[in-house]
């Protein structure tokens, strides 16, 4: 496996290079009364290069002028990118072609401002042709956002705005991932997540009843709004710490869990965005030598003895 590009491990501020990529469809409704029409809209991707940061819109085309428009709230609350890489999609080559008209234009133009413009450019690199393995960063939370949606959602016609709502939820939830430990100490039990670049510390949620097992029918409709933001997180949270215990054929044998380590603990009816956290204090081993049972202090003082298969260490390295 080579290395992974330069813009991917130079430090940079939040979305200063991003990565991009569309998915969809998605049915929504024009309005809230009875027989509406339904047509479709589509999620548009970013994902920063250096923090891994999630950022999405939902667009009604897969047109040029609707990803410029994308591409513009992005850069009015993120800032400007300086380096963006997308397949090679008839959209993006568009927009990159109305790019460099605009920079062009501005060269030319003697006007001051025009010419400082015309200097903030932006690198734009396309992916090969049928080659997705290529943007495995976007990819990756393109497969995040959309599997576990589209199950959430099921048949459910959303309005354009309701959508929005529930894919500024998801992002709230990527956002919200554990990276890995802030600082080696055993009394700390904080972690770094893409909020940390965004806004300083980990992202919140406003306090919501559990509307999980609640039937359909018995909801309002911002009620069925939070019912699937809490269906998504309860898919996706679980699916993210699978991922951070991989194990390998028996004839090999994994790193064995030390004292000290940060580890997230897999818990039910956790609410959203909330990760519980705790620090490995012992460790007690088989008669074959091998760790099945640890003792965690959690972030109360508490004690609590948990299996090895119900710990998922953040990687350290």
């Amino acid at each position: 496996m080579g290395n992974l590009p330069r813009d991917r491990v130079t430090s940079a501020r939040p979305f200063q290079g991003i990565g991009t990529d569309f998915a969809g469809p998605f049915q929504v409704k024009t309005h809230k009364l009875r027989n509406p029409k339904i047509t479709k809209a589509y999620l548009c991707v970013f994902v920063c290069l250096a923090t891994k940061s999630v950022h999405l819109e939902l667009v009604s085309e897969l047109s040029t002028e609707a990803f410029i428009a994308a591409l513009s709230r992005l850069v009015s609350r993120r800032g400007l990118p300086s380096l963006i890489r997308s397949d090679c999609g008839t959209n993006y080559k568009g927009a990159d072609n109305y790019l460099r008209e605009v920079y062009r234009f501005l060269e030319q133009n003697q006007n001051y401002n025009g010419h400082n413009m015309s200097k903030r450019g932006i690198t734009w690199i396309f992916d090969p042709p049928a080659c997705p393995s290529w943007g495995g960063l976007f990819e990756a939370a393109v497969k995040s956002a959309k599997t576990h949606l589209k199950r959430c959602i099921g048949e459910t016609k959303l309005t354009f705005e309701e959508l929005s709502t529930v894919f500024c939820k998801i992002e709230a939830v990527l956002n919200s991932r554990p990276l890995c430990p802030i600082s080696s100490s055993p009394h700390d039990l904080e972690v770094l997540t893409p909020g940390h670049f965004l806004i300083g510390h980990p992202l919140d949620a406003l306090p919501e009843y559990p509307l999980q097992d609640v039937k359909m029918n018995r909801l309002s409709r911002f009620q069925l709004l939070q019912q699937i933001s809490q269906s998504f997180w309860h898919r996706w949270h679980l699916e993210y710490l699978h991922t951070l215990q991989q194990r390998v054929k028996w004839t090999d044998s994994t790193s064995p869990p030390k004292e000290g380590d940060l580890v997230l603990l897999k818990e039910d009816n956790v609410p959203p965005l909330q990760w519980n956290r705790g620090r490995i204090i012992k460790l007690y081993p088989g008669s074959d030598g091998v760790v099945r049972l640890a003792d965690i202090r959690v972030a109360n003082g508490a004690t609590l003895k948990r299996a090895i298969g119900r710990l998922s260490r953040l990687p350290l390295d």
